[in-house]
Formats: C-alpha cells, structure tokens, sequence
C-alpha cells in the first residue's frame, strides 16, 4: 500500500471511514496538486496532467490510489488512472463515439444495436475515470443524473420492444448510485414481462471494492436473475478486498464475468493475462471478454497490434484451463458489434477430413464422416 495516500487523508487502513464506500467517493482525488502529494510526478508530469485535465477529468478513489506505485512513471495500475499528454494526440481513425452507440440509440440513455438485447446507461458517473474509457464523451459529468422523464422513455422503449430480453444496466458505473435509486431501476425493469436477464456492469469492484455491501446485495437479489459483469485488467488490482467484493456477488447467487480491455503496457504479455485470468477464477470470477482497446480519441499510445492479441490467446491455450479463456474480440467500427478474433488452427478443410494444429503446433488429421 502506499502510505503517501493515508497520510494525505491523515487516515489509518483500519479507520472505519477508509472502508465506507461513500467517504472514498467523496474523497476522490480530482485535480494534479493533490495528485503530486501521493504520487511522484515530475514538473513535465504536472504540467502534462494539468493539460489533459482541460479536455478530460480525473478521479481516483483513495483506495485504487493506495496501490499505485509512487515512484514508477510505468505502473500499470497508474497508466490506467493518471492522465498524460497522450491523451491529447487524436489521431484520424479515432472518434468520440467510434462504436456510434449514438447511431443505435432509441432514446438518449439507450442503445439498441443488438435484436434482444439493450444497454441502459443509467449514469455518467464512475469511481474512478479510466483513461482508455469508451465512453469519454459521457463520462466525467458530475452534474450529470438521469432524469424521470429520459428514465421513463427508456423503460417505455425497452416495455414496448417484445423482443428485448435482456437489458444491460451500465453507464458509467451504476453501482455509484445509492440502493435505492438503483433499486428503483432494477425493478422497474424486472416489472417487464418479457425482460429476462437483468446485467449490471460495473468497475466498482476493482476501484472501490467497499461498495459492495450487504444491503446492496440483498436488493439484489430480489430480483434474479441478475448477472454482474466486472472489469479488472491486471493482477494487481485483484487485492484480498477485491476479491472479497466479487466473491460476496457469487456468494448472493449473482454469476459474475470479467471483461478486460488489453492494453499497452499494464497486459499485453501472455505472463500477465495468464496471472490476472488465475486469480480472478480463483476468486470465482469467469473470465469473459478481452477487448481490443477501441478507437476512442486519445488512445493510441494504449492499443496495441491486433496480433499481439492474437498471440495472447495462442499462449493461453491449452496452458490454463479452457474456461479461463476470453474471448479476444474487437468491437467493430462505426456499430459493427463483437466480432471475435481467434488464432487459426485449422490448416484445411474438404469433406473427407479436418487438417488442424494443437496449441504446441503439432499436425493432426480428423477424419469427416460421409
């Protein structure tokens, strides 16, 4: 833990306030003086920050704060969380909507791109602002809460489309809101018939694992069947009150997957990913989704080659057990959806056999039945 951080808030890892999910929300740190008082940043780091946060706002639970190394510019816990100049490099094929979720959208707080399923960005709040977020061009309003009016047009839209069965509740992180607000959407959406599957996605385990309560929980369950999908990128972040927050989900009857977004220098090596994936299946945790980084202005120096992905998989393969897999996908363009992106096993294929290779290389013939 960096100490730094406790003696900025001039608080112990004990004090009951450093486990009370709202003192951490509400002590984020926002701006680069309170930055440059836990972290060591360089006059060029500052300055650097200082302009980005111009253009992009930053918050850092003290929590998530407390696991960054003070003294590492290559943290991979502090790449994700601490804005640089990079983010101000656009380049041409970046955008501020490049899934063109706006395109898909129905009403101004859903997207309907898929036949059965919506997403419900019911807030545009987080804990922590990611600095590779897909959604930049929402995120970070502050003053920003969804109304009755746009809730209600979204619950209507979803009420009068039969063929949604499965809504997706994300954002930002809806997990920022109190219970009862949450709970106030949950059930509205669990009055409609033909709504099956209830998701929740949600950061909050990795960035303020505290707001995972027993009060929160036990709403939950009232109203299964809700799946919670969570977001960890490296093996660091995975700490003893992480894990403790995604174990409580599973222990309430909540099946929880991960989705990582694979990223330049915090998991882009087969080591990495390999550790990350054990812990979060020791943790109960399935591994669901690797996203290429998506093409969200500002975030080249972020994505890597579509081949290192690839390679990631192939290492994986048949060295860890096969549920503990993603699937490596990119999200395609201007609304093309999840298109998977596999390694090539298969050398040749006619009617009368299957020519594939292993994960170690070798060749094998399997014959096709006439």
């Amino acid at each position: 833990m960096n100490d730094k951080v406790l003696s900025y808030f001039d608080i112990s890892a004990d004090d009951p306030r450093w486990l009370d999910w709202k003192w951490q929300y509400a002590n984020r740190i926002t701006d680069v003086e309170s930055l440059a008082k836990i972290i060591n940043l360089s006059e060029k780091d500052q300055q650097g920050i200082a302009s980005c946060l111009q253009s992009f706002r930053m918050a850092i639970t003290p929590y998530f704060a407390s696991l960054l190394d003070p003294d590492d510019p290559f943290c991979p816990l502090r790449r994700q969380s601490v804005p640089s100049l990079d983010e101000l490099a656009f380049h041409a094929a970046e955008g501020e909507d490049p899934l063109n979720e706006e395109g898909d959208s129905p009403s101004e707080d859903l997207v309907h791109r898929y036949p059965d399923r919506a997403l419900f960005l019911v807030t545009r709040h987080c804990a922590m602002y990611c600095r590779f977020c897909v959604r930049k061009r929402l995120v970070g309003e502050e003053d920003f809460v969804i109304n009755t009016m746009e809730k209600n047009k979204a619950l209507s839209y979803i009420a009068d489309t039969p063929a949604i069965r499965d809504v997706l509740i994300s954002g930002g992180d809806p997990l920022t809101i109190v219970d009862d607000e949450l709970e106030d959407i949950v059930s509205s959406l669990r009055s409609i018939p033909h709504v099956e599957i209830i998701r929740i996605g949600t950061r909050v385990p990795a960035v303020l694992p505290m707001r995972i309560t027993a009060d929160l929980l036990n709403m939950l369950k009232k109203y299964q069947p809700i799946w919670v999908n969570v977001h960890f990128n490296h093996p660091r972040e995975l700490t003893e009150l992480a894990v403790k927050a995604c174990t409580d989900i599973v222990d309430a009857g909540i099946p929880v997957g991960n989705q990582s977004v694979l990223l330049k220098g915090v998991n882009d090596d087969p080591t990495v990913m390999r550790e990350l994936l054990y812990k979060l299946v020791k943790a109960r945790v399935r591994p669901y989704y690797l996203y290429q980084c998506d093409l969200i202005r500002g975030t080249s120096h972020f994505r890597t080659k579509v081949q290192t992905g690839i390679d990631i998989i192939h290492a994986l393969t048949g060295n860890i057990t096969g549920f503990a897999v993603p699937k490596y996908v990119i999200d395609a363009p201007q609304g093309g959806g999840k298109v998977p992106i596999n390694p090539e096993y298969v050398v040749s294929m006619d009617d009368e056999r299957v020519v594939m290779t292993n994960y170690e290389g070798k060749t094998y013939t399997y014959p096709q039945t006439p």
